[in-house]
């Protein structure tokens, strides 16, 4: 049910609900302009792009999505990505590249595979996004110091070790009025009363006013850099598409739909925390799909949720999708009646609040904490993709982490795994009843999942079985899953153990894994009428067949 329905049917759309969202969408709108615009410029492009994609991506998450009070634009999670597209398949490449994440994250949507997603290792999380926060920080440094034109070099030593060599030539009005804004936006939130209103508002106009009264020469503005920002509405307009951009931005594509869904399903989870709400992340996932395909086409880039937007929204008293539809139509509303003073905002002030963004992105006191109190192969895995993250580049980091994290879990589920035979005592406990087993017939209980990583140890006691019973039977009572592998040396297991005489008996044996069974030659090897759903009924067939073979 898309977020715009939901509201109509609670109520959340009736006039008694507007004024509180009317306030909200006009607070966050505030908010997002800065936001919008630093986001853009920091990820290669022209700020009008983080404008017409916070409105595109507001609008359509707002009426689309799976949360109420969700607000989407570009967010600082991007900046590395987009300015590496950007770079290397310019401002076409990345329209095409937003679009087909668009089409992937619908088909992720259609697939149900949202809940799938919400699952990625919180140490992989958190090492990329403290890796992407400190790459925004060292890659504002030239806006922040006014440094002069740098070479573009490719990697992060190389990059940081030449503005480090450049810090003596910074730009004195630049840095005053980047250290200026970084106050204001530090000591701003602080100050009773004064911080009802948005500080990164605050330090952006108080930055251009200084910059519109001085008119320092060597300060960078949006209008010396980009010619400042049109007035008026973006065109319509359809990127030149080709086989060739295609299967080249296949790679880009995914990773930004990846990013976008884990930024987005973050977010909505954080919003249901503090409104109260339920989101449903597959829908979710359809309103970003759909906002990432249409947003290109008018000019704007990547989107996804964005968790401080949304939590403005949701202190404000945004319930409803009408608070982020207000926040598009005041972007919209400064673009028409605002747009010619953004030249002279400087670009250092947009330094000063990605500053801002990229610390609070890297959680410095989270990020330690985790370091110090978390298992050993957790903390190696956020510290490994925090460094992948700075030195090589997020693809890397993601799928390095991912990969580790998978490993390490592989491993601990194959010590889950316990195969023991079962004395008359425990079962005679279990069943609260007594039960004597004769000699001849052998009770093994299987303890966890039987996957390809854990199935050697399976394999290892039944074949060490130290005597041959004339029937041996396997209890699955505690067995969750069984992976393909599994059934396969099972079977193998079970053929082997037939070729020494043993008759084999499954009890207690889970539907989903009947099933797979089923669908192979499993019950071939096993026997048709060697299953059974209670120990006893396999018990009592064991002890039947074994008085019929001693001719009783």
């Amino acid at each position: 049910m898309f977020a715009i329905q939901k509201a109509y049917l609670q109520g959340g759309l009736s006039k008694s609900q507007w004024a509180q969202n009317l306030i909200a969408g006009l607070v966050v709108g505030v908010v997002a302009l800065p936001l919008a615009m630093a986001f853009a410029i920091a990820s290669g492009v022209t700020p009008q792009a983080g404008i017409y994609t916070a409105i595109i991506a507001g609008i359509c998450v707002s009426l689309f999505g799976g949360s109420q009070v969700q607000i989407a634009g570009p967010t600082g999670a991007f900046i590395v990505l987009l300015s590496s597209i950007v770079v290397n398949y310019g401002f076409e490449g990345l329209q095409i590249a937003t679009m087909m994440a668009g089409i992937i994250l619908i088909l992720i949507s259609v697939a149900k595979l949202g809940t799938v997603i919400r699952y990625i290792p919180t140490p992989v999380i958190m090492g990329f996004t403290a890796g992407i926060g400190v790459t925004i920080w060292i890659g504002q440094w030239p806006y922040f110091f006014g440094f002069p034109n740098l070479p573009y070099m490719p990697h992060f030593h190389e990059k940081i070790w030449a503005m480090i060599q450049a810090l003596p030539y910074s730009d004195i009005p630049t840095l005053v009025i980047a250290l200026l804004s970084l106050i204001l936006l530090l000591i701003l939130p602080r100050i009773p009363y004064i911080n009802k209103m948005p500080s990164p508002i605050i330090a952006m106009v108080v930055a251009t006013i200084i910059q519109w009264y001085y008119q320092f020469p060597t300060v960078q503005t949006i209008g010396s850099a980009f010619g400042g920002i049109p007035q008026g509405l973006p065109e319509f307009s359809i990127p030149a598409l080709s086989l060739d951009k295609i299967f080249s931005l296949i790679g880009p594509a995914f990773t930004i739909a990846m990013l976008g869904a884990i930024e987005s399903l973050l977010s909505a989870v954080v919003a249901d925390g503090m409104s109260g709400d339920k989101h449903d992340s597959n829908t979710e996932l359809f309103g970003q799909g759909l906002a990432n395909i249409v947003a290109p086409l008018f000019g704007g880039i990547a989107s996804t949720g964005a968790i401080a937007r949304t939590a403005t929204n949701i202190r404000q008293g945004g319930n409803s999708p009408i608070a982020g539809i207000i926040h598009a139509i005041i972007l919209i509303l400064i673009l028409l009646f605002l747009a010619p003073y953004a030249v002279y905002i400087p670009l250092a002030s947009m330094a000063a609040i990605l500053f801002l963004v990229a610390y609070n992105m890297s959680d410095v006191a989270r990020f330690v904490k985790m370091i110090r109190l978390a298992p050993r192969a957790d903390a190696g895995i956020l510290v490994l993709t925090f460094f992948l993250t700075i030195f090589t580049d997020l693809v890397v980091a993601v799928n390095v982490g991912v990969m580790l994290a998978i490993l390490f879990f592989m491993r601990r589920m194959v010590g889950t795994i316990d195969v023991h035979e079962v004395s008359c005592a425990e079962l005679s406990e279990e069943i609260k009843h007594e039960i004597t087993i004769h000699p001849d017939i052998m009770v093994y209980s299987v303890e966890g999942p039987l996957f390809f990583g854990a199935i050697s140890s399976f394999e290892r006691v039944l074949n060490c079985i130290h005597k041959d019973p004339k029937f041996l039977i396997i209890r699955f009572n505690q067995v969750p899953f069984v992976d393909l592998t599994g059934i396969r040396i099972l079977s193998s297991i079970i053929g082997e153990l037939q070729r020494r005489g043993i008759v084999v008996l499954l009890s207690e044996v889970e539907y989903d894994i009947r099933v797979e069974m089923y669908k192979t030659d499993f019950l071939d090897v096993l026997g048709h009428h060697h299953m059974w759903r209670k120990f006893e009924s396999a018990l009592h067939k064991a002890e039947r067949d074994l008085r019929k073979t001693n001719g009783n």
